[in-house]
This record gives C-alpha cells, sequence and structure tokens, in this order.
C-alpha cells in the first residue's frame, strides 16, 4: 500500500526535540507497529480531506480509518491532573489507541514547544511511554508528525 510505504521508507517523523538516543527509551516494537499503523492512517486521512479542517474533522475521520484497519481507541479521554496525591484538574487527549498510544491532533500553523508539553503531561498523567503529535495543517502530513517519548 502507497501509505505504508510512504510511512516506512519515505516519511521521517521527527522526534522529541534535543534529545539524545542515549537519553531515551525507544518503546517496543509492538507499540511501534502500532504507531506506524497510525502514521498510515493518518496519511490516509490527509490524503483524502487535505489540509484545510477543523481538528474536529480530522478525529472523525480517523476514527473512520481506525475502524477501517480494526484498530482499538478512545476519543477524548479524560486525563486527572495529579498534584502532591490530589486531583487538581482534568483534561482530555483526543484519542488513545489499543490502550496504549497517545495521540493529539492540531490543526495549526506550526507546532509550538507547548504543544510537546501537552503531550509529555498527557504521557505522564497516563503512564505511557509514546505519544504521536500530529498537525494536519501542512501540505505533506509527514512534516506535520511528531513522535513524543517519554523519558524515564
Amino acid at each position: 500500500m502507497k501509505a505504508e510505504r510512504i510511512q516506512q521508507g519515505y516519511c521521517q517523523v521527527a522526534g522529541n526535540p534535543g534529545e539524545q538516543s542515549g537519553r531515551r527509551r525507544e518503546p517496543d516494537t509492538g507499540l511501534d507497529a502500532i504507531a506506524h499503523e497510525v502514521i498510515g492512517a493518518a496519511i490516509e486521512v490527509h490524503r483524502e480531506l487535505g489540509p484545510g479542517y477543523l481538528e474536529s474533522v480530522y478525529e472523525e475521520a480517523l476514527s473512520v480509518e481506525f475502524g477501517l484497519r480494526q484498530l482499538k481507541f478512545a476519543r477524548q479521554v479524560p486525563v486527572r491532573a495529579v498534584y502532591k496525591g490530589v486531583t487538581v484538574g482534568a483534561a482530555r487527549l483526543d484519542m488513545l489507541v489499543e490502550g496504549q498510544l497517545v495521540v493529539e491532533l492540531k490543526t495549526v500553523d506550526a507546532i509550538a514547544p507547548i504543544h510537546l508539553a501537552q503531550v509529555l503531561s498527557y504521557l505522564k498523567a497516563e503512564r505511557q511511554p509514546l505519544g504521536l503529535l500530529i498537525n494536519f495543517k501542512v501540505p505533506v502530513l509527514c512534516h506535520g508528525v511528531r513522535r513524543v517519548i517519554l523519558s524515564r
């Protein structure tokens, strides 16, 4: 499939800024395979819809694509913010795939450091090692995908 060829061979997905491979632990191959499948699904959605819609449209389209690919997922997953054992707030992450991959969607001109911080906060709160930050407001989706790894 063309999308798979793009994600595996031609789409270099950026990781955490400033991290060196010695300071982070790569996710296991099963989780990495899920991430590749999600990237392929996002590429397919972007190929069909293009970059001009709201985030909610891409979330809905990804839900359809995940269903076609038989990926289990949850949308708008509640995340508790805990400070010293006390819940002090809440947020919602866009998607949790296969119960372990955090996926945060954006439609912004450029990924900002706060977007990466948001994904890192969700990874910490959910105790998950890997997240994908996907910005659909780009001409080529490969340029809008960031892998975010929680350093332990």
